[in-house]
Order: structure tokens, then C-alpha cells, then sequence
């Protein structure tokens, strides 16, 4: 469900009045896009609708704080959901262990991946990926997070965020020679 711009505030000014029919449109007309988010973080559907209705949950309850100036709907929203999936990911993981970095360069370029694998195929070796990895993959790659924000939001140094990146990297090219992509 698309929600057009001019229905956006209505919708939220409904949501902070515990509207639940307003509450339904936002959480139809956003759930697509976040439960994507979602997904990137998570290993299974289960746990991604999991971090997404926690997520809505804290939209639902903070909507008086957003403020259209600053940032849209979405963006608002987004940033939200990464946060619960940071959460979640460090409720499943305590600790994060940290070993030399490797170095390799003989990875595959993205023109020669991209003849051979699709979206989908892509995210299922994402998903392979540790969860802590998986997170800093995520907030690096497809969140455009930069180290020292994702060290931020994970409470990790940036050290350890380049080594997390650098497994993500090894793991992701591994696969690929695994399933002979290339």
C-alpha cells in the first residue's frame, strides 16, 4: 500500500490520537518497505516480523516527536526500524569476538557478480552472515552508515567495525566460489 503525500499527516496526527484505523494505514502503507529492513538484519521471516512490530510499536508510541521539518515520514520510520534491529541483534549476541584482519583482494567485481546472481540470491548469502556482521554489512553497505556511526550505535571500535566489514567480505566471497556463481 503507497501512502500519497498529502494523506501523510492526517495520518500521523490520527496516529497520535491512538487512531488504530490511521495507526493500520501507516503500519499497511510502510510495511513493505521496513519489513525489508527488517529482513536484512534478521535470519529468519519470523524474527524480522518480530523486529518489525516492536519497531511499529515504538513508532506508534513516540509519533507526537516527529517533526515533518526535519526529516520525512520515512526517514523517520527507517531510522526507527534499524534501531530495533541493532537491539534485536544485540540480544542475540553478547559478545563479538575480534582476530586479525586478512588481506584479500581477489574478489569478484560487482559487474561479473551481478551477471550471475539476482536480488534474492544476494540476500540469501546476507543472511548467512553472522549476526553482528550482519549488522554492520547492513548499516555499512545499504544504510550508507559511515565507521564511526555504526561504532556509535553498536558500541563497538572502529576496529572492530573494519574487521566485521572485512568477514562480511570474505564470508560473501566465499560463498559465491562455494555455489559457483562466477
Amino acid at each position: 500500500m503507497y501512502i500519497e503525500k498529502e494523506h501523510i499527516k492526517a495520518i500521523v496526527d490520527g496516529c497520535a490520537r491512538e487512531d488504530r484505523k490511521m495507526q493500520e494505514q501507516l503500519y499497511k502503507g510502510f510495511y513493505d518497505a521496513m519489513m525489508n529492513i527488517c529482513a536484512r538484519y534478521t535470519k529468519s521471516d519470523t524474527d524480522a516480523k518480530t523486529v518489525l512490530n516492536n519497531g511499529f510499536l515504538k513508532v506508534f508510541n513516540n509519533i507526537h516527536q516527529y517533526n515533518a521539518t526535519r526529516a520525512s515520514i520515512y526517514t523517520w520510520i527507517r531510522a526507527i526500524m534499524i534501531n530495533c534491529c541493532i537491539d534485536y541483534m544485540n540480544l542475540k549476541q553478547n559478545t563479538i569476538e575480534l582476530s586479525e584482519i586478512p588481506k584479500d583482494s581477489d574478489f569478484p567485481t560487482e559487474a561479473d557478480i551481478n551477471k550471475k546472481i539476482n536480488a534474492n540470491e544476494i540476500l540469501e548469502l546476507i543472511k548467512k552472515l553472522p549476526p553482528a556482521t550482519l549488522a554492520v554489512f547492513n548499516l555499512y553497505v545499504v544504510d550508507d552508515y559511515s565507521y564511526k556511526e555504526i561504532a556509535g550505535l553498536l558500541k563497538i571500535s572502529l576496529g572492530t567495525v573494519k574487521w566485521h566489514l572485512n568477514e562480511a567480505r570474505k564470508s560473501l566471497k566465499q560463498q559465491v566460489i562455494e555455489k559457483k556463481i562466477i
